[in-house]
């Protein structure tokens, strides 16, 4: 079994020193991998994710992160990423990852993913040339999540994301802002190259509890929908979810 702590939209600033620390101080016991869902900073200012890197340095299970809007606002993104990595949180975009959990291989591909909207309200790659800039963005996105996936060798696969890509987990939000929130392609991306659980955020009114069209558990991990600094899920070998457990609230 692995035991998974999430959360995603953090969204570190400057007057958060010494308030984030306290928030993971028992993720070394109860979990085995600590994933971050994206907007793990304010506004993507360097000084955030250094201050963030600072709050996380005593926590020595593994960290994997993405990207979310938020940490692209000041954008420099690639300055973000360095000083996460420096920090000990390795940062996906399009990639795979692995860690070795009890004799079994937990293999993690992490995309910020975009949005665009769901199957009957979705934004065409057709118009204007920042509309398909716009669209063809989430499909780059999409590709590299499913290139990701299949590149991962590994017991259990989780696909890591800040968008959503299902509705499911927007249950809450307004239905017009759906097309802000994720992408069709995103599910359908990962229900093409497979995986045990999907974990995002960015719905700050979302619900937790959701499933890709093919099947595939995704839970909606922001912080304001668990109510709590994050969640642990604990995967079995054959990839089933046991109940999931709180941490305190925020």
């Amino acid at each position: 079994m692995i035991r998974i702590a999430a959360c995603g939209d953090i969204h570190a600033g400057r007057d958060c020193a010494g308030r984030i620390a306290p928030w993971f101080a028992d993720v070394d016991r109860l979990a085995d991998v600590l994933l971050l869902a994206g907007d793990l900073t304010r506004t993507g200012d360097p000084a955030e994710a250094a201050l963030l890197a600072s709050e996380l340095r005593a926590v020595t299970v593994p960290k994997i992160a993405v990207l979310g809007n938020h940490d692209y606002h000041d954008e420099r993104p690639e300055v973000l990423v360095d000083i996460l990595r420096h920090g000990g949180i390795d940062v996906l975009e399009g990639e795979p990852t692995s860690v070795e959990v009890g004799g079994l291989r937990l293999g993690v591909a992490g995309a910020k993913g975009f949005a665009g909207g769901f199957a009957g309200a979705c934004a065409p790659a057709f118009g204007e040339p920042e509309m398909k800039a716009f669209v063809r963005h989430t499909q780059q996105m999409a590709v590299r999540l499913e290139s990701a996936l299949l590149e991962l060798d590994a017991d259990l696969r989780v696909a890591l994301l800040h968008y959503a890509p299902v509705t499911d987990t927007l249950a809450g939000e307004r239905l017009d802002l759906y097309p802000l929130l994720g992408s069709y392609l995103l599910g359908d991306a990962i229900d093409r190259a497979g995986a045990d659980l999907v974990l995002h955020g960015h719905a700050h009114a979302g619900s937790e509890l959701g499933r890709t069209p093919g099947g595939v558990p995704v839970r909606n991990v922001a912080q304001t929908v668990l109510r709590a600094p994050y969640r642990v899920y604990a995967m079995a070998a054959d990839g089933s979810l046991r109940s999931p457990s709180d941490v305190g609230a925020i």
